[in-house]
C-alpha cells in the first residue's frame, strides 16, 4: 500500500481529515476502533517512552521503531509522525524520513525550531532562520519517495507568522502547520495566506488553540485536524482515578462482570487484533510491495544544493 498517497487523498476530501494522538500501541489499539488515522505525537512518545516533557528528549531510533510496530500491527491506518526539527541535523533528518518511509509511515511533521525546543502550545519557543530551515526543508523532500511532509512553523510574532506561511505555501512541502495558532481570525488569515496549499490545524486541551469542531474547521478551510494527546490526558485521568477508587477499597479489585469494566478477556480479545498474521493484506500492496518500491537509488541519496 502506498501510505503517503492515501493520506494525501484523504486530506484533499472535502472535510476536514481527523488524525487522532496515540502515545503507546495500547492506546493506539483504542483509537483503532473508532478514526482510521493516527498522529504519532511527540508530546505523547516523550510522556510514554521517557516520562519526560516533550522538550527535545526523543532520540530518533526510538521514534522510528514505535512508526514500525505502529504499521506491523494496523497495516490500513494513516499514520503522520512528529519527527520534531528532524533531530537537529539535516543528514539525520533525511535519514530518518527514509527510516520511516520504509517503515510505512504515511508522513511527517518538521517543524522549524531550535533548540532547546518545546511543545509547540508552550512558552519560549525559539525559531531557526527561514532559510535555514527551508534549506533543512528541501533536503528532506528530496529524500522522500511519495511521503506526504508537512512543513510548520512555530514563529509567535505576527509578521512573521504570514512571512514564514506564505513562504512554506511556496515549497513542495504538502500541508502547511502554524503551531499554536490564538484564534479563529488568525486561522482565517493563515488560510488566505497559504492559497490553495493544504493546511492542518493542532488541537490540544489546555493549549493556546480554540476549541473547534470538525464542522466548524472544516468551514474555516482546514483540511487535516490533529489531536495531540486525548489519548494520553484521558489515560492519565482514568489511571489516577483506578488507584484512587483501589486504595478507598483497601486494596480490592472491582468486579468487572458488575461495573462493565475492562478485564482480561476484553483486554486480551482487544490486543489479538493487532496479530499481525491475522491481517488482510490491502488490495493495493502491503508493506512488502511498500518497501521494495522504496529501495532504489534515488531514494537512498540525498545531495544537499550546492551554494552560489
Amino acid at each position: 500500500m502506498r501510505y503517503g498517497p492515501a493520506l494525501r487523498e484523504a486530506v484533499a476530501s472535502p472535510r476536514t481529515t481527523p488524525l487522532i494522538g496515540i502515545y503507546d500501541m495500547y492506546s493506539a489499539s483504542i483509537a483503532a476502533q473508532h478514526y482510521n488515522g493516527f498522529f504519532v505525537s511527540g508530546f505523547g512518545f516523550a510522556a510514554s517512552h521517557y516520562g519526560l516533557p516533550d522538550i527535545g528528549f526523543i532520540a530518533w531510533p526510538d521514534m522510528v521503531a514505535f512508526a514500525e510496530r505502529l504499521r506491523l500491527a494496523f497495516p490500513g491506518h494513516h499514520m503522520l509522525v512528529d519527527i520534531d526539527d528532524g533531530y537537529v541535523d539535516p543528514e539525520v533528518a533525511c535519514h530518518v524520513v527514509q527510516r520511516l518511509e520504509r517503515a510505512g509511515a504515511s508522513g511527517v511533521i518538521l517543524e522549524d525550531q531550535k533548540r532547546p525546543r518545546r511543545c509547540g502550545h508552550a512558552d519560549g519557543k525559539l525559531v531557526l532562520p527561514l532559510e535555514e530551515y527551508l534549506e533543512k526543508l528541501e533536503l528532506v523532500l528530496s529524500s522522500r519517495r511519495d511521503m506526504l511532509v508537512v512543513a510548520r512553523t512555530d514563529a509567535t510574532e505576527e509578521s512573521e507568522i504570514v512571512r514564514r506561511a506564505a513562504a512554506l505555501a511556496e515549497t513542495d512541502a504538502d500541508v502547511v502547520l502554524v503551531d499554536g495558532v490564538r484564534s479563529v481570525d488568525w486561522i482565517r488569515k493563515i488560510r488566505k495566506v497559504v492559497g490553495d496549499k493544504p493546511l492542518l490545524f493542532n488541537q490540544i486541551a489546555g493549549g493556546k488553540s480554540p476549541r473547534l469542531s470538525l464542522t466548524e474547521l472544516s468551514e474555516l478551510g482546514v483540511d487535516v485536524a490533529i489531536y495531540s494527546t486525548p489519548c494520553l490526558f484521558a489515560a492519565h485521568g482514568a489511571i489516577d482515578g483506578a488507584l484512587v477508587d483501589l486504595k478507598m477499597a483497601d486494596g480490592r479489585l472491582p468486579d468487572t462482570r458488575e461495573t462493565g469494566a475492562i478485564g482480561v478477556r476484553g483486554s486480551t480479545e482487544l490486543l489479538e487484533k493487532n496479530i499481525s498474521r491475522h491481517h488482510e493484506v490491502p488490495e493495493t500492496g502491503g508493506m512488502r510491495e511498500n518497501s521494495e518500491v522504496l529501495d532504489v537509488p534515488e531514494a537512498r541519496e540525498v545531495r544537499r544544493p550546492v551554494s552560489v
